[in-house]
C-alpha cells in the first residue's frame, strides 16, 4: 500500500525501516523524520505523517512481542506515544487545509 504519494514510499518499506531501527536499538523513539532520513527522502506536504505514526506504532509493539518484552513495558510506552499524538495531533486531519480537495 502507498502511504506517501509525494516521495513514492510503500508501507513495506516503513515496516522494514521501523524493523532495521528497532533491531539496532530497541527502546529508541521513532519518528517518521527519523524514518524519512533513513530512506534518504524528505517529508513534502507531511499529509502522511499521522499514517507513518501509526505503522510506527504498529510495527513497534509487534516487533518487541515478538522479542519477548514484557507487557509492562511495552503498553505503558506505547500508550505515553498515543497520548501525545492525541495532544498533539488529530488522526483524521492529516495536515491539510480544511478547504484541500483530492480532485
Amino acid at each position: 500500500m502507498l502511504v506517501c504519494h509525494c516521495n513514492l514510499i510503500t508501507q513495506k518499506d516503513i515496516e522494514e525501516v521501523v524493523v532495521s531501527l528497532l533491531e539496532a536499538d530497541p527502546w529508541q523513539l521513532i519518528v517518521p523524520a527519523k524514518v524519512y532520513h533513513t530512506l534518504k527522502k524528505r517529508g513534502r506536504c507531511c499529509g502522511c505523517f499521522p499514517n507513518v505514526v501509526d505503522t510506527i506504532i504498529r510495527v513497534t509493539e509487534e516487533f518487541h512481542r515478538r522479542a519477548g518484552g514484557g507487557e509492562t513495558e511495552i503498553v505503558p510506552f506505547l500508550d505515553r506515544v498515543r497520548g501525545l499524538r492525541g495532544q498533539y495531533g488529530s488522526i483524521g486531519h492529516e495536515g491539510r487545509r480544511t478547504d484541500h480537495r483530492a480532485a
